[in-house]
């Protein structure tokens, strides 16, 4: 037998895999056969007693009523309830839920109801998480780009080929950005296409290790004109080995998953601390081991489980280090719905100090012997 979401039976299957006994076609059936019942034994009680064939009647109408009343308040209950659910789901209220305490249509209908409000709920949740998510990923190459241009304005640096490349490079990376928003759309499905090819990986790791000092300086610059608080004090280490190590990714995601690691180990760091970036080569072709540790308080080992679910920012104390933003909690709900899409894993490693994320790629598949 089918089930629905939550464990429900499903609406299109009737209870029992077949006419239920308690169906609304049974009830008003019953009721058919019980007046019928009723009008005939008061009809034999009148010809053996003598009754009036007018109070026969009279009788006879009375309980038919009341048994029929009956029925119809217990069929039009559930639906006055049905319908002040729908119409508060009309009005963007989906915490309301009909009742599911019947054996019949009704109940089904229900459920039917009950599972539209739950995915309705669901999709207005997603669609807010989406603008979050978004937000989130813009935010980077936005701040990379503006850091740029204010060097160029204020004089800092000239406008030569390698500043305009770098300025080309984010505003690139934030057209792609931008070309992925139906693809985020569908994140929580998994069915994003992945663009896997072969890549460098200490070139591109400098690359994003490199973007991310520059997105910090940019922050700093931002932050000290609002008024907030933003790290830019903390070192970023990069340590591949080999030095020609490859691997077999979607450079794109991988990005999202490094520099969202990067971000998060940054913001718990403490003041001038040190933020290590470890790539090693995995058991698979083109595998590869991705570990990020910082110097902060870590995260205790109950937490574990916890630190990928989106807007969850930490239960330490004191999680976040010397001006730090303390973030939107999203970053490792981004990285790991990365890792995801290419079947590889993330999750937090045991370490002397701080924190330790491991991530491991699966690579090229292995081929049969």
């Amino acid at each position: 037998m089918s089930e629905g979401p939550a464990g429900r039976r499903s609406p299109r299957e009737p209870w029992g895999g077949g006419v239920s006994p308690f169906s609304i076609k049974t009830k008003l059936g019953a009721l058919v056969v019980i007046a019928v019942l009723i009008t005939t034994g008061l009809m034999m009680i009148a010809m053996r007693t003598a009754t009036e064939l007018r109070f026969i009647t009279v009788f006879s109408m009375i309980a038919t009523l009341l048994i029929t009343q009956f029925v119809a308040h217990s069929l039009t209950a559930p639906l006055d309830d049905m319908n002040a659910v729908a119409r508060s789901i009309s009005h963007g209220d989906y915490t309301r839920r009909v009742r599911e305490n019947r054996r019949d249509e009704l109940g089904d209908l229900a459920q039917t109801i009950n599972r539209m409000a739950d995915d309705l709920e669901a999709q207005e949740r997603q669609r807010k998480e989406l603008v979050a998510n978004v937000s989130h990923e813009l935010r980077t190459p936005i701040a990379g780009l503006r850091a740029v241009l204010e060097n160029i304005v204020d004089g800092v640096t000239q406008a030569d080929p390698e500043t305009m490349r770098t300025a080309l490079k984010q505003t690139e990376r934030l057209g792609r950005l931008v070309e992925t928003l139906l693809d985020l759309s569908r994140l929580d499905n998994g069915v994003v296409p992945l663009k896997k090819r072969r890549f460098e990986v200490w070139p591109y790791l400098s690359g994003v290790l490199k973007e991310a000092n520059m997105v910090a300086t940019a922050r700093a610059g931002i932050a000290s004109g609002s008024g907030s608080h933003t790290r830019n004090d903390v070192h970023l280490h990069l340590d591949v080995s080999p030095p020609e190590l490859t691997a077999h990714a979607d450079p794109e995601r991988i990005h999202q998953v490094v520099a969202n690691l990067i971000d998060n180990a940054v913001k718990h760091s403490p003041a001038h601390g040190r933020v290590t970036v470890k790539a090693r080569r995995g058991p698979l072709p083109e595998s590869l081991e991705l570990e990020v540790l910082d110097e902060g308080p870590g995260i205790p080992r109950k937490e574990w489980h916890r630190v990928f679910e989106r807007f969850n920012r930490g239960q330490v104390m004191r999680p976040h280090g010397p001006g730090s933003d303390g973030g939107t909690g999203l970053g490792l709900a981004i990285a790991r719905w990365a890792v995801d899409l290419h079947g590889g894993r993330i999750g937090v490693a045991e370490s002397e100090r701080g924190c330790r994320i491991l991530v491991t790629l699966p690579g090229l598949p292995s081929l049969p012997s």
